[in-house]
């Protein structure tokens, strides 16, 4: 979110530690027991019109406009099937390129592209679509990371592919090799390259890790959820899930014990 928002000349006066405690209130508030979404959003507040993030006053001294903060959490189940592996098809919406909307960053402006993509990929009959760049390299899935596995090794499109560089991602890397010995080649995958993989799956928030079972029609290996991607998924879901006592560190309890009372 910093980062983003650094991207998109958007001041955010909360700190990392700061967005998890306020993050923790809002579920104690809400009192959910069950899996919750949480999006955090920095947005420009001016009533200003115009498209200029800046603005000059009557002494020609150049200013942002002023920024805000919101943060809402809901109810969330699975967003795609992660017991079964889900129907792909290649998109033709063309994703972003990083010189016109920064593709690196979460702006709520490039889900459009994907909202697309999704739409189009639902109507024809699909769970999912996974996006091209205008080269015709693969970028990633409307709202998921990539990879695949070829011949025992994980494979996924390098950052400069237009994709979002996510926290889930980088969270598969890491965990594939602490766990499985996998180093994680990070290059460009072009579309016919997806067709003769042995493994394909999507990870991201909301996706989890979820494999992919037919593309365009063509079946992914022997058409059901491969071996590193069941392994990987069982290691992720005992991370996140607090059963894997050696990545504790990286979980935030939001029980009541632990919540501050700042708001």
């Amino acid at each position: 979110l910093h980062r983003s928002a650094r991207m998109l000349l958007l001041t955010l006066e909360y700190t990392v530690d700061e967005l998890c405690e306020i993050t923790q209130q809002i579920i104690q508030r809400c009192g959910f027991t069950t899996d919750v979404y949480v999006r955090p959003i920095v947005y420009k507040a001016s009533t200003t019109i115009g498209l200029s993030m800046v603005r000059r006053d009557a002494n020609g001294q150049v200013s942002n406009l002023e920024d805000d903060f919101c943060l809402f959490a809901a109810p969330f189940g699975d967003y795609l099937d992660v017991n079964a592996p889900i129907r792909c098809c290649i998109s033709a919406w063309v994703r972003i390129d990083d010189n016109m909307i920064p593709a690196r960053s979460k702006a709520t402006g490039l889900y459009i592209n994907s909202a697309l993509a999704k739409t189009e990929a639902e109507q024809n009959g699909y769970d999912e679509a996974i996006m091209l760049t205008a080269a015709g390299h693969v970028s990633e899935g409307t709202g998921e990371n990539l990879f695949i596995v070829r011949d025992g090794h994980l494979v996924t499109p390098a950052v400069s592919e237009n994709i979002l560089e996510g926290i889930t991602r980088a969270t598969v890397i890491e965990l594939a090799a602490r766990e499985l010995g996998l180093d994680t080649v990070e290059r460009p995958i072009d579309r016919t390259e997806l067709y003769s993989c042995d493994e394909l799956f999507l990870c991201g928030t909301g996706a989890q890790i979820s494999a992919v079972s037919h593309l365009d029609g063509r079946s992914i290996g022997n058409g059901d959820v491969g071996p590193i991607t069941r392994q990987m998924q069982n290691i992720y879901f005992d991370v996140v899930k607090g059963r894997n006592q050696a990545y504790r560190h990286w979980l935030t309890p939001a029980t009541p014990d632990r919540v501050a009372t700042r708001l």
